[in-house]
């Protein structure tokens, strides 16, 4: 069976459609890889923010802790700057050095 050359370019038209559908399908931007890429960075981007979700949680509280009542501010206080009330006896033990063994050849 002979096809008539309009068919045969119709055939030929449709043929290069599909293999350049089928091109753009696999290869290139917005091919099933790069949507699988993108896939993983938005899960990766969803987890990392999950985690600054919780810091940026427990920020607030701390602010809140800071300005609602004095108890934050004292262990701040007593914690890195030392500080101890009127009445208070302050301890510091000091460990004694561990000697390094010289290894000098």
């Amino acid at each position: 069976m002979k096809l008539s050359p309009a068919r045969q370019v119709v055939i030929a038209v449709l043929a290069l459609s599909l293999l350049g559908l089928q091109i753009r399908l696999w290869f290139g931007e917005g091919s099933l890889r790069h949507v699988a890429a993108l896939e993983n960075e938005v899960e990766s981007l969803d987890q990392q923010n999950a985690k600054l979700a919780e810091r940026n949680r427990l920020l607030a509280a701390d602010v809140r802790d800071l300005k609602e009542g004095s108890e934050a501010v004292e262990e701040i206080a007593r914690k890195d700057l030392g500080m101890i009330r009127d009445g208070e006896v302050f301890f510091q033990i000091l460990e004694p050095e561990q000697e390094k063994p010289d290894h000098a050849p």
